[in-house]
């Protein structure tokens, strides 16, 4: 059995407390285990302060870039392994665990080509000079430059490869070093990713540390130069929120939390259009595609009162072929199993609290014998649809996200005002989908909703055939959202940078601004 070690302060460090163990969901074998030695965290943070702040502040961003896409580069070639951990501790479909692990790969790539665009220079110039005296002479100029501590990211379980590279990408390119630390859970890709990266020797002295296990006493120790992101629920975040560092010495933070993320049907989509075969695809995909285990998933699905029962045979159509079990045993299957037993009767628990306020659309209460599953062994949920016409009146529907294959169709009055105000009901979200070919339908939702997001997919039948979907996560878009999505950002091209770098304002004579900057 693999026992994952945490690499710290330039080593790996085996454990010396009790192990918890790793399961495969689709099988419930133990296949590894892991817990965090003995570390002197406060020790760790100044390694990491010391060694790799100063390796990546000497480079460029074009340097940097080059070991992004040195790191992206490796993830590639050692694409087949790591789908195979995936499957084995995540229960992913080859699918899943290809758009886990070719988005890091990918993000990677993107930030790479950023720093390639900046160039041979390590500050960072932030809008235009400004004279601020009554010449030119006397001229002020914004820059940012990194912050001159550590980046510490603690990473959710459901993208153990994604979640590592979106954070480390921007941070490492503006110039911080990472201590990241994924749920223990699902830890065998993100430890087999860093081993990757020093294996290749890819990353200078102490810009990347990986935690296996509890992360102890690390936040006690964090200044008011590190960060802070964290990717998970609500209710950790609050701990996280109050904590002596955030407190006490501002050390800042970014939370992405839980999100009821909708789609909204608009009364102009016919049946059989293109762009309801769009609506159709993209809300079945975000129900199944990870075991609907994605932060960005669609939860609550808003259509005409008139075309709930269209929409609800159509889902159930596709629903119905698919192939739910243990993706090693049969390739067949296009859907594993939830990643763990904690996540397991969570969503069994998240869909009787549906079932209590909304009518049956599909698959019942979730029950199902996975495909190639033996003994009844697997943390197995079958695809789960719920109903309701009086969405306003749904509790439910707008307080408990069930982290799993579950979405609700609710009837709405067909009018963006009554759209709008079910989906602010949502108090917040990472991302929301519209989908119409009226262009008056956007014109009058998008200003009503856009401030509870950070995202809005505007679905069309233009764009349809270019699509990814609302629940890709693209490196040049803004990832996060307001209120009950944590209120964080992350990613958005150069605005993912922003985090990890302090902004500056200098003012002075325009010839030395120029000199420092580079800014005619």
């Amino acid at each position: 059995m693999r026992s994952l070690k945490s690499y710290v302060g330039g080593q790996w460090v085996a454990s010396s407390n009790r192990a918890a163990t790793l399961y495969n969901p689709s099988t419930e074998e133990a296949i590894a285990e892991i817990a965090a030695g003995e570390v002197d965290w406060k020790q760790v943070l100044a390694y990491s302060r010391e060694k790799g702040a100063a390796a990546l502040q000497s480079l460029t961003f074009a340097q940097r870039g080059e070991i992004l896409q040195a790191m992206a580069k490796t993830l590639h070639e050692g694409r087949e392994e790591l789908i195979t951990l995936a499957t084995q501790n995540g229960g992913n479909t080859r699918g899943d665990a290809k758009f886990d692990i070719d988005g890091a790969s990918f993000t990677l790539a993107a930030y790479a080509d950023i720093g390639a665009k900046l160039g041979d220079t390590t500050i960072l110039v932030d809008g235009d000079p400004e004279q601020i005296g009554r010449t030119a002479r006397f001229s002020a100029q914004h820059i940012r430059l990194p912050r001159a501590g550590v980046a510490v990211h603690i990473n959710a379980f459901n993208f153990p490869a994604w979640g590592l590279a979106e954070k480390a990408a921007a941070a490492l390119l503006a110039g911080m070093p990472v201590i990241s630390k994924p749920a223990s859970a699902t830890a065998l890709v993100s430890h087999r990713m860093v081993e990757m990266f020093l294996e290749k020797d890819v990353l200078p002295e102490g810009a990347l540390s990986f935690i296996a296990g509890s992360s102890g006493d690390l936040l006690s120790h964090l200044q008011g130069q590190d960060v802070l992101s964290f990717t998970g629920s609500s209710d950790t975040a609050k701990i996280l929120r109050s904590t002596e560092g955030v407190i006490e010495r501002s050390v800042h933070i970014n939370v992405e939390a839980d999100s009821l993320n909708a789609a909204v049907l608009a009364p102009d989509v016919e049946l059989g259009s293109e762009t309801f075969g769009l609506f159709i695809n993209d809300v079945v995909r975000d129900m199944t595609q990870k075991t609907g285990q994605k932060c960005t998933a669609i939860r609550r699905i808003f259509v005409p009162d008139e075309r709930v029962d269209d929409v609800v045979a159509a889902m159930s159509e596709r629903l119905a072929d698919l192939v739910v079990g243990d993706p090693a045993a049969d390739s067949n299957v296009r859907m594993g199993p939830v990643a763990t037993e904690t996540q397991y009767k969570d969503v069994r628990a998240g869909i009787e609290r549906l079932a209590a306020q909304t009518d049956e659309g599909f698959g019942g209460m979730g029950e199902i014998e996975g495909r190639g599953s033996k003994d009844g062994k697997g943390y197995f949920v079958g695809p789960v649809l719920r109903v309701t016409r009086d969405a306003a009146n749904c509790d439910a529907l707008h307080s408990d996200e069930v982290f799993g294959p579950v979405s609700t169709v609710a009837a709405y009055s067909g009018s963006a005002s009554d759209a709008a105000k079910l989906i602010q009901m949502g108090k917040g979200g990472l991302v929301t989908s519209l989908y119409s070919d009226d262009r008056s339908f956007f014109t009058e939702l998008v200003p009503l909703v856009a401030a509870f997001h950070g995202r809005l997919y505007l679905g069309s039948e233009k764009m349809a055939g270019q699509s990814p979907g609302p629940g890709t996560v693209m490196p040049a878009l803004l990832h996060g959202g307001p209120g009950r999505a944590g209120g964080g950002e992350e990613l958005g091209g150069l605005r993912g940078m922003a985090f990890y770098q302090q902004r500056t304002a200098l003012q002075g004579d325009k010839a030395i601004l120029a000199a420092i900057t580079g800014v005619k």
